[in-house]
């Protein structure tokens, strides 16, 4: 009987998470020396193309680096953003390493930079969207009583880039891709039971980890 009760439990376990693939690809274009705690900064990039990546998952970018197993020192954006005015606001940030290489060259960045122990700048770009949802889902009300019925589903894509640029080389490190995508399910008999998919946070803890290990070079 207990044998039953725990396979029942990891059963709905799995069910109530939904279903989860995902893909991750690293390209390397220069090899980093060993991390020495020299601090990193997380960046959202897509506001170039006038679609600004979700505020919620630069945090829990930055929360994950920051914390948990080869966590980096993580620079919070806002400080570095401030200390920077205006070099890296949203108008005037570089799009790319010849913009950086003309920034590095204006009088004070260089120094600002070295005070803070910055030596990476990661820029995120990418969103999480609903692609596609099917099903059908009524709830009635009566004096007798009421309930859910039927069965609905969703898929969301989680598709986000980071690129690391190395600030004492002044070029691009390499790029990581990630792609989650997650079907979740709402079947409803009397009472809806959502299986969600947690698309986003499996991207953030996905490509964490990539980027610690690519920052590390382990």
């Amino acid at each position: 009987m207990k044998l039953n009760a725990n396979l029942i439990l990891i059963t709905v376990t799995f069910f109530l998470s939904g279903c989860v693939t995902s893909t991750i690809e690293n390209a390397r274009n220069e090899i980093t020396d060993s991390y020495d705690g020299e601090a990193v900064v997380v960046m959202a990039k897509s506001y170039h193309q006038g679609n600004e990546t979700e505020a919620d998952y630069i945090n829990c970018i930055e929360r994950s680096l920051g914390s948990g197993r080869g966590a980096l020192n993580v620079l919070p954006t806002q400080k570095f953003i401030d200390n920077l005015f205006p070099w890296f606001e949203p108008r005037t940030a570089p799009a790319n390493t010849q913009g950086l290489s003309k920034l590095m060259s204006k009088t004070g960045v260089n120094e600002a930079i070295d005070s803070m122990g910055v030596r990476y700048i990661i820029w995120l770009d990418g969103d999480t969207e609903r692609v596609t949802q099917g099903g059908s889902l009524s709830c009635v009300a009566s004096p007798g009583g009421g309930g859910c019925f039927g069965f609905a589903w969703w898929q969301d894509d989680a598709d986000y880039e980071a690129s690391i640029w190395d600030l004492s080389s002044i070029k691009s490190a390499g790029t990581i891709t990630a792609d989650f995508s997650g079907t979740s399910f709402l079947p409803a008999l009397v009472v809806p039971i959502p299986l969600i998919a947690r698309t986003q946070a499996k991207a953030c803890s996905g490509l964490t980890k990539q980027l610690k290990d690519f920052i590390k070079n382990s």
